[in-house]
């Protein structure tokens, strides 16, 4: 198995997509927009990907969050709001809002599971700071590191019991950035003793299954590499001092924040200690490329990959689509 997840062209599989993945093997795929059209279309491409491999148990992802980063939107599928509502809820009641979070998690991953996806790359535990670039913005939970745990803990579990596993993310920390890392290398020069509240909210859900880096360069850390290609932050910062134990991803490698050709950054960051390189714009000469550069999927890594897939094992949910929904809402009304 690569460890990569890859994107997908269209919205079928192509007959070389579907020679090369039978032949890479890629330990899963992520859904954008362009693979989006309805529950149906979406439902048989998720299900041509098990069938590459005969594997039910797949990692199949996409970024679903609410607010302005959906792939699945209306008029098929119901809009979310974004982590500011629930930060909103929060000043007001703290437990609503939790419970809130997760009735709205619960019923997104109904969506997702619906039409075979296993994985969200969901919830933002990025603790949001002010004058910082709008990229986090609206999508985090608050300025305050136990808030953004308690709302992204009630996330992962309103997604467990949709059958999805959550993917925390940007770690060790987005939120201070001063720039877009879609766009361009984001430099954060605050002190270990600063950064110490960026990565509480991680340390907290230390045990979450799956998570993924930021493409953020950190002075206190590394002043040369970014977070995604740096072994002092994966190897100190993100496995030691937060102690996270899941399956680490990085983020897209073909963001424009990082330098370099796609193969040798998805050689870097597995160098550095990500288990899985992501890799989302299918592009076939970049995909075969980091199949020819990384080694199999093995050890620690695969054992992660196969925890972080079980994870939803026996876990039931609490409602229908419609119940959920109106739950929520009743309480963000209370905001209002």
């Amino acid at each position: 198995m690569t460890p990569a997840i890859f994107g997908l062209s269209g919205l079928t599989l192509s007959d070389d997509e579907r020679a090369f993945f039978k032949e890479a093997d890629p330990a899963g795929y992520i859904l954008f927009g362009r693979n989006v059209e309805s529950r149906d279309q979406i439902r048989a491409l998720t299900d041509d990907l098990r069938a590459i491999h005969g594997r039910d148990r797949l990692l199949i992802s996409i970024d679903q969050e609410g607010g302005r980063v959906a792939r699945m939107k209306p008029p098929v599928w119901q809009a979310y709001p974004p982590g500011q509502a629930f930060d909103r809820l929060y000043d007001l009641a703290p437990a609503s809002a939790i419970e809130a979070a997760r009735d709205n998690a619960e019923a997104l991953g109904q969506d997702l599971a619906e039409v075979g996806i296993s994985v969200d790359c969901h919830p933002t535990l990025d603790v949001r700071q002010k004058g910082a670039h709008d990229v986090i913005g609206d999508r985090a939970f608050g300025f305050e590191p136990m808030r953004v745990a308690a709302l992204g803990r009630a996330t992962l579990q309103g997604l467990a019991r949709a059958g999805v596993v959550g993917c925390i993310k940007h770690i060790p920390g987005h939120g201070r950035a001063m720039a877009d890392s879609h766009k361009e290398l984001p430099t954060v020069t605050a002190s270990e003793e600063e950064l110490e509240l960026d990565i509480e909210p991680f340390r907290t859900l230390n045990d979450t299954p799956i998570g993924m880096t930021a493409h953020v360069r950190y002075t206190a850390w590394d002043a040369e590499n970014p977070g995604t290609l740096s072994p002092f932050v994966i190897g100190e910062v993100i496995r030691k001092r937060i102690g996270f134990t899941g399956l680490l991803l990085s983020d897209d490698l073909d963001m424009q924040a990082l330098s370099g050709s796609v193969p040798d950054l998805a050689a870097r960051a597995i160098a550095a200690g990500c288990d899985i390189a992501l890799n989302c714009w299918a592009k076939m000469d970049d995909m075969v490329g980091i199949a020819n550069v990384l080694p199999a999927l093995d050890g620690e890594a695969a054992a992660r990959l196969e925890r972080a897939l079980a994870s939803i094992d026996g876990i039931t949910g609490t409602g229908t689509h419609g119940e959920l929904v109106s739950r929520r809402d009743a309480l963000l009304a209370l905001a209002a």
